[in-house]
């Protein structure tokens, strides 16, 4: 069922709620929202109250002018929690729905139970001198912000069949495009400067909780070797690659992505999670 939360801050959030048990938040990548996760939710609500938020500037959420920081973008779903009775929940946060995902984890660890990292490295949205790793800022965002003022669909459709590793199915693209499309040019253009800023690094120490991350081997946004090396910085990570896979597993290896959720999320993390840090699947 979806449904119109109103946080603290008097932003409408939509939030598709489904099923019963311990409840996990789903946070989709840029531009899309809950209806990419319809294979998984199928699969977790039958076990979980499966909770899908579209952020602030996509979905069905409000899209307000400004208001896209990385601790505005947090505080929505921190409200979302509060407001439907949530203590604690396991949280999977998809490419920039990752850094949402992670920053909430590193502000509110005894939030969340346990954390998903689907196709994001969670701390940074291009290289550094320090995470060496990913697309260059100084190429990426001028790109990004000319084919957002020039050509608004076909940069979001061009931008979208670049993340996946093979061709993709035309009906994905299309529909993919589509909903990328109802996320407005100044939230896409805010957004752009909240994932490119962003810098997370130094909140690793406060990670504690158990953390998986689901990353295709083919992953040209997000690189297999960034979530390597944040596996291998945290208390408690655990990279599982997915071979042949890009940016949209949902859509490239889906059994693969449903397996290892249902794994790591119904199962004992002391088990899942071997005590040498950074070791992939």
């Amino acid at each position: 069922m979806l449904k119109m939360v109103e946080t603290l801050r008097k932003n409408q959030i939509a939030v598709q709620d489904v099923g019963d048990g311990r409840p996990v938040i789903l946070l989709a990548g840029f531009g899309l929202d809950h209806t990419v996760w319809d294979a998984q939710v199928t699969m977790l609500s039958a076990t979980h109250r499966t909770l899908c938020i579209d952020l602030r500037g996509t979905g069905q959420s409000d899209k307000p002018r400004l208001g896209y920081t990385l601790s505005e973008l947090t505080a929505d779903v921190v409200g979302v929690a509060d407001a439907l009775g949530l203590g604690s929940f396991d949280l999977v946060g998809w490419s920039f729905g990752g850094q949402v995902a992670f920053n909430l984890a590193a502000r509110h660890p005894e939030r969340v139970r346990r954390l998903v990292l689907v196709g994001s490295n969670g701390v940074r949205g291009c290289r550094s001198d320090e995470f060496p790793f990913g697309r260059r800022r100084d190429r990426l965002e001028p790109m990004l912000v000319r084919g957002e003022t020039e050509n608004r669909p076909a940069s979001r459709r061009a931008t979208i069949a670049a993340g996946f590793a093979n061709e993709p199915n035309p009906a994905v693209l299309d529909y993919l495009t589509a909903v990328s499309l109802q996320m407005p040019s100044w939230s896409a253009l805010a957004c752009y400067t909240t994932m490119l800023d962003a810098d997370l690094i130094s909140e690793i120490p406060a990670l504690t909780m158990p953390v998986r991350l689901i990353v295709g081997s083919e992953d040209p946004v997000h690189p297999v070797q960034g979530a390597r090396w944040l596996a291998e910085r945290l208390a408690d990570g655990y990279v599982l690659e997915m071979p042949g896979c890009g940016h949209y597993p949902m859509f490239e290896a889906g059994a693969m992505l449903d397996h290892g959720l249902h794994q790591f999320l119904d199962g004992d993390p002391e088990v899942l999670v071997p005590q040498a840090r950074g070791r992939s699947e």
